[in-house]
């Protein structure tokens, strides 16, 4: 039995207390694992009253016990503690310095109090050891004892209810209830004479302890009683053998005997021998009340304030150094202290196997790595894990402090896991943002409206984002997921925006590049034969491709719902588009007007009326053929002097042919007169009149002087063709005159006949004839001279 109660001395004579030991007792016996499951016991009682002795027969333990025949002395020093062997629940047992010893002196009570208050303190159940002749005494040993026990009692702020076992030794004939009776008044008398505070002036000993009395014989003084008591427990066993087992079981008390002892003592220690034995039958009766001692209806059923096992050594400690520092000892306040840090150790405990817990740890790497499917299920399943060890741990101390410190372990639990709760909320807004861009794309492919994707798509992103939410969410915190939630919107948002600006500008880009191939080539066209109608022929085919493009336009342009006013102004802007193609290119033939005037002046002057080229014959009346081309290439210039796109009537036509072409104009000479002013050189100006300057596109001062630089530079094909005509005009009298005709037959009569009379002289002739006629046409002598025979020479 001895080898299981681990006995450990808690506190020795100076007041040290042993921390290391009782760590190691704790330890020993498993006390943390018990919870509120175990009940301490305490002993105190005058000094060699048989405290240990009577502990180690009640509980199996071995404290150290007096050696009666080595004399009366201090045999425990300072408190020690050993688990009770056999008896359910765990139950611990102290074993207190007894009082009144002479190795402390008279005066030196300060230990005992010390003593008695932490045993108050801790324990469920407090023997206190009494002689039963001091039972009605008025100065007898267990007065002093009671009103240590009372007095320190009153230095709880709120004492836990305590049971008082009170163990009668060495009863006498007296009858038990006689005693009982006795010993209840004496400790009612001095309860009355203890003082006490102002708060329990007139609270009962039962408010405070629950007072419990049994006895016990000796053999030394009383055989016959023993043998009595020894007679009834075999009668009542049935069983001298058992008797003798546990006779032959139980060690001796006295253990320590010398070896040379007198022989005339022999005889008494065999009947001390004797009376041990029958004195552990005794106890066996008491020993059955301590079984289950904390269930309801037990010698401690009704304890108060119990600290849960796993804090038993703190408290312990802390309760001994309050007693020690003389303080007054507020066990409601020590029981939150003692469930702070209790608590608290359990949390950091708890919180440090969390932060290297291997699937924490495996699934904090996977969420680095992406996504992980039942993220919230397992890591809330990781935190519950901890938390309910925390629950079991941590169920028995005070629930404020309990409550608090799981809050706050929850909450710094949170605070370590709530990294990947955001990367996983920053993959699942990652992927929804993807799914969102891959979405509209393939959507817009099908051809379906841009808003409308876009509204599609995002509900539906949004709807995954809100289930991977639910699916990452654990149910040990309400963290919102809004802000996240906001950022996916706000992106999403700005990729719509993104996308919708870049599809707008693709198919403004689309329809601009329509509208620019429409008009650039038919405007170039129209300007190149520029006559009355172009612009106005310019005008309508604006108007036709604008309205097509527009037409197109508008219905792609619908699929974004776009507010009117939005619409509206794209709708104008690739309108006005259209119109600036038109004036670019009109501007971009404006600086080729010159050359197109001599092109228009050269196909006038040079082709007729069926556009084939003129033959100079001399019938022609180059001085009209030249006014008209003249015409034509000042037409032309009106015509390019300015951008004609709002159908608004000029005078820039009228004006050109009254300076430029000496007042002939195309148009009714009567009525240009009367718009016209013949003093004025109209050209003297730098705008035209009605014309605003951003439609202006040759000045006056420019066309006069483009008119000046066209007539310098086509007065050499004026020139030409009046050579071509004056040479073919010569080329047509090539012949003699008749009369050098007349004198070449009378004067060549004689070389006529000659050559009539000798034919070689023909055939000589004919031939350098035939010569000569095949180089005249082989040459085309006629065409060379046509232009004059100076002409000729100077071109050769």
């Amino acid at each position: 039995m001895g080898e299981d109660c681990c006995a450990t001395q808690l506190v020795d004579a100076d007041g040290v207390f042993n921390v290391a030991g009782l760590e190691n007792f704790i330890k020993t016996v498993k006390l943390a694992e018990c919870g509120l499951s175990y009940a301490v016991v305490a002993i105190m009682g005058p000094q060699s009253s048989g405290k240990s002795t009577l502990l180690n027969h009640l509980f199996g333990t071995n404290f150290k016990e007096m050696d009666a025949f080595e004399g009366r002395s201090q045999t425990t020093k300072g408190i020690w503690m050993a688990k009770c062997v056999g008896i359910e629940p765990v139950t611990i047992v102290m074993d207190l310095e007894g009082t009144d010893g002479r190795e402390r002196g008279e005066d030196d009570t300060a230990f005992e109090k010390q003593s008695a208050l932490f045993a108050l303190a801790i324990s469920d159940i407090v023997l206190i050891n009494m002689w039963c002749h001091d039972i009605g005494r008025e100065q007898a040993a267990n007065k002093p004892l009671l009103k240590t026990v009372f007095q320190v009692m009153m230095r709880l702020f709120s004492p836990r209810k305590t049971t008082l076992l009170f163990v009668i030794r060495d009863k006498t004939k007296t009858p038990f209830e006689h005693l009982e009776q006795l010993l209840r008044e004496d400790i009612q008398k001095v309860w009355d004479a203890v003082s006490k505070p102002l708060a329990h002036k007139d609270t009962p000993l039962s408010e405070f302890f629950n007072v419990e009395v049994t006895a016990l014989s000796s053999y030394e003084e009383k055989e016959e009683q023993f043998k009595e008591q020894w007679r009834s427990l075999i009668n009542a066993s049935n069983n001298w053998r058992d008797i003798r087992v546990n006779n032959a079981s139980k060690p001796h008390i006295h253990t320590k005997k010398k070896k040379k002892k007198k022989k005339k003592k022999k005889k008494k220690a065999s009947h001390i021998g004797i009376a041990s034995h029958l004195f552990h039958l005794i106890v066996r009766q008491l020993r059955q009340r301590f079984f289950h001692s904390i269930s309801p209806g037990g010698l401690a059923g009704d304890r108060q304030g119990v600290v849960p096992a796993s804090g038993f050594s703190f408290s312990a400690q802390q309760i001994w150094k309050v007693i020690r520092e003389n303080k007054d000892l507020d066990l409601p306040a020590h029981k939150v202290m003692v469930a702070t840090v209790r608590c608290e150790e359990i949390a950091n405990e708890k919180l440090g196997h969390l932060a290297y817990d291997k699937s924490w740890l495996e699934l904090e790497e996977a969420v680095q790595s992406g996504p992980v499917s039942g993220f919230g299920k397992k890591l809330g399943s990781i935190l519950e894990t901890y938390l309910s060890e925390y629950d079991m741990e941590a169920i028995y101390f005070d629930e404020g402090v309990r409550t608090a410190k799981r809050q706050q372990l929850q909450s710094t639990a949170l605070h370590l896991v709530h990294p990947a709760y955001q990367a996983m909320l920053g993959h699942l807004r990652s992927k929804s943002l993807d799914n969102f861009k891959n979405g509209l794309e393939q959507s817009m492919k099908r051809g379906k409206g841009f808003a409308a994707s876009v509204r599609d798509i995002t509900t539906s992103c949004m709807l995954e984002f809100d289930q991977g939410c639910a699916d990452v969410a654990i149910q040990q915190a309400d963290w919102d997921p809004s802000k996240v939630r906001e950022k996916l919107c706000r992106d999403i948002e700005a990729h719509a925006a993104s996308v919708c600006s870049t599809k707008l500008s693709e198919m403004i880009a689309h329809y601009e590049k329509q509208l620019s191939k429409a008009l650039t080539e038919p405007v170039e066209s129209l300007f190149d034969a520029a006559g009355q109608d172009t612009w106005a022929s310019i005008r309508k085919l604006l108007e036709i491709e604008t309205e097509v493009v527009v037409s197109r336009f508008s219905t792609d342009l619908a699929g974004f719902e776009l507010d009117q006013e939005t619409f509206d102004n794209m709708v104008r802007n690739l309108v006005e588009f259209a119109r600036s193609v038109v004036e670019k290119k009109a501007r971009e033939e404006a600086g080729k007007v010159l050359i197109r005037m001599k092109d228009r002046f050269s196909t006038v002057f040079s082709h007729d009326n069926d556009s084939m080229p003129r033959v100079w014959t001399g019938k022609e009346d180059i001085r009209a053929i030249t006014r008209d081309a003249r015409a034509a290439a000042l037409k032309l210039l009106s015509v390019m002097a300015a951008i004609r796109l709002d159908k608004k009537s000029d005078k820039i036509e009228n004006i050109l042919f009254h300076v430029l072409m000496d007042g002939t104009s195309a148009v009714a000479v009567a009525r240009e007169r009367s718009i016209i002013s013949s003093s004025a050189d109209r050209l003297a100006s730098s705008s035209w009149e009605d014309v605003s300057p951003k439609n202006t596109l040759i000045t006056p001062v420019q066309c006069k002087s483009l008119w000046r630089q066209f007539k310098t530079e086509t007065e050499y094909a004026v020139t030409q063709a009046i050579s071509a005509k004056e040479a073919h005009r010569r080329s047509n009298n090539w012949l003699p005159p008749p009369w050098a005709i007349v004198a070449m037959v009378v004067l060549g009569f004689n070389e006529v006949m000659l050559l009539l009379r000798n034919p070689l002289y023909l055939l000589v002739f004919f031939v350098i004839f035939l010569l000569s006629k095949a180089l005249w046409v082989q040459l085309d002598i006629p065409g060379e001279f046509r232009n004059g025979f100076v002409s000729n020479k100077i071109l050769s």
